[in-house]
């Protein structure tokens, strides 16, 4: 059985749209006029269990929309939808025990109570047995460095502190699937790291299925090999990060600081015959722009080091956020 099954799925809204001026918005009152808009179009998604997946998007293309749906908050306008064996809408009760989530900007913890009482309360909520809920609960207090915060109001924990909470409260139950909506959004560099560590421990000792939305693009390089990409309703990728890197990622490019000064124009000269774009930083500094496929570095420098003595040398493939970026941008047709 899939964790994720999706085929088709769609969601609609109908938005007000208000005319112009004083005499339309008399007209507004007697006779609104409405157009719909396809937030979510037709997407399919297949996610085995025990994946790990990031979504991704940018604001607007549907991202929301759609863990909505999967989560059973809204019902989709139309298509097939099956999470952990339940339709999340219509089998509501019984699903919500089996997944967990994690909104970075909403709390599920209670705001003026003691950490530890939100937990009893959910201990309450899911009906976990004590034999199971404590040292289910201690294992995740010692990974999460928790401990010391169990006594304490929500409200008095710092951002990162209320997410570590949060990620005990969302698995308290041992959901089958955890959906993840920018789980580090403002947080430090050790905190990320912390919590990136504790998610892959869940993921490899539960086997639990982990869709994790996020702008982060190091969250998703962290945790995910697969990656959904999401533009205007419509999946645009699906696949691994390997597969996107090497097949979109573009050239790589190379910095060079020289032992001395070497004109633009003399090296252009020397490497007129391969597919290579120079850029200047100074007369000493330069950066070589291989195009994929093209020229290799042991090509360039076959041109270079007889006659141009090279100081220092450094290769950078494109990260996963200029790929990124550069398929949003450039609208390029990936699938």
């Amino acid at each position: 059985m899939l964790a994720i099954y999706a085929k088709g799925l769609t969601k609609e809204f109908k938005v007000f749209q208000s005319r112009p001026g004083l005499i339309g918005a008399f007209r507004d009152l007697l006779n609104r006029k409405y157009r719909t808009i396809r937030a979510v179009d037709g997407i399919e998604i297949k996610i085995e269990p025990g994946e790990m997946v990031g979504y991704i998007g940018e604001n607007g293309a549907g991202k929301s929309t759609t863990i909505k749906m999967l989560t059973g908050i809204l019902q989709p306008t139309s298509g097939e939808l099956k999470v952990n064996g339940f339709d999340p809408h219509k089998e509501r009760e019984k699903f919500v025990k089996t997944i967990g989530v994690v909104f970075g900007q909403r709390s599920q913890l209670s705001w003026d109570i003691a950490v530890q009482e939100s937990f009893r309360l959910l201990q309450k909520v899911y009906q976990i047995p004590k034999s199971e809920y404590t040292p289910h609960l201690k294992r995740m207090i010692d990974i999460l460095e928790i401990g010391n915060l169990l006594d304490q109001p929500v409200r008095k924990l710092s951002l990162g502190q209320r997410m570590r909470c949060e990620l005990a409260a969302s698995l308290i139950h041992k959901p089958k699937l955890l959906f993840l909506d920018e789980p580090t959004i403002g947080l430090d560099v050790l905190v990320k790291d912390n919590i990136r560590k504790f998610l892959k421990e869940i993921n490899k000792e539960l086997g639990t299925t982990i869709l994790l939305t996020t702008h982060d693009i190091s969250d998703i390089e962290a945790l995910c090999s697969r990656v959904i990409m999401l533009d205007q309703g419509k999946i645009i990728y699906d696949g691994s990060l390997t597969k996107l890197k090497s097949e979109w990622g573009g050239g790589r490019k190379v910095l060079f600081e020289m032992e001395k000064e070497v004109s633009l124009d003399e090296l252009k000269k020397r490497t007129a015959d391969l597919s290579i774009h120079w850029e200047s930083k100074s007369s000493r500094q330069y950066i070589a722009y291989l195009e994929r496929g093209e020229a290799g570095v042991s090509d360039l420098l076959s041109r270079l080091v007889q006659d141009i003595p090279i100081l220092e040398m450094q290769i950078e493939e494109a990260s996963t956020e200029e790929i990124v970026r550069k398929i949003y941008q450039e609208g390029i047709p990936v699938v």
